[in-house]
């Protein structure tokens, strides 16, 4: 989907309240169309396959087939959908997994919400995120775990520059490119240039990618 053109919405979540909530919502929003609802990973599966939605928002917490599993199958599969997870903070535990299945981005439900739509719209565009208030989170519970600890010292990766590597920190510290831009004295359109060649060179899917990546690679460590 291009920016400003209308992304196609499959709601995901055992709670029909919760997605009646959504739909409503998004009736408003003229770039946002509700083409299905699903209430297990199961039938948001096959849904995709049946509709081809732009955007899935998947809960994590379901019956028959939990939404990590979907993820990954949606994922996997030759749809071109990207999951936008929306769940609670108690289970934010799952971030780590959501994302190593596939999912462009994740999002809390007591987050407001214009920011959730503003999500659903960055992950129809292409683009990934976290929830600036998981993102701290994902990055310690990732960094706490015995198979993700890097190495002493970072594998080396041919082609990256230092400045590159500057970026890189900054991005797996959840900085945006407007931030990197400032805080390198560069500007937002070089910025977004150095991310594009980390994930060609990572060989990252998009930059919720490019930050597990990093930490895999033990390019980037845990900020103190």
């Amino acid at each position: 989907m291009t920016t400003g053109s209308l992304a196609r919405v499959l709601l995901v979540d055992d709670q029909p309240l919760v997605r009646s909530g959504l739909r409503v919502i998004m009736a408003d929003h003229p770039d946002l169309e509700v083409v299905g609802e699903a209430s297990t990973g199961a039938e948001a599966v096959q849904l995709v396959e049946d509709i081809c939605p732009d955007v899935v928002v998947m809960d994590i917490r379901m019956p028959d087939m939990d939404g990590i599993e979907a993820t990954r199958r949606i994922t996997a599969g030759p749809a071109t959908a990207r999951v936008l997870v929306l769940t609670t903070f108690d289970e934010d535990d799952h971030v780590y997994g959501a994302l190593r299945a596939g999912a462009s981005g994740f999002m809390v439900k007591d987050m407001a919400l214009d920011d959730i739509l503003a999500a659903i719209r960055v992950v129809a565009a292409g683009d990934a995120l976290i929830a600036p208030g998981v993102t701290r989170r994902l990055i310690a519970e990732f960094a706490g775990r015995p198979e993700a600890a890097p190495a002493r010292s970072p594998r080396p990766v041919e082609g990256i520059t230092e400045r590159e590597r500057e970026v890189l920190t900054l991005v797996g510290r959840g900085r945006s490119n407007t931030e990197i831009a400032e805080d390198l004295f560069i500007t937002v359109a070089t910025a977004k240039s150095h991310v594009s060649r980390l994930l060609t060179k990572l060989g990252a899917r998009d930059r919720v990618q490019l930050v597990i990546t990093a930490y895999e690679m033990g390019l980037v460590t845990l900020p103190g």
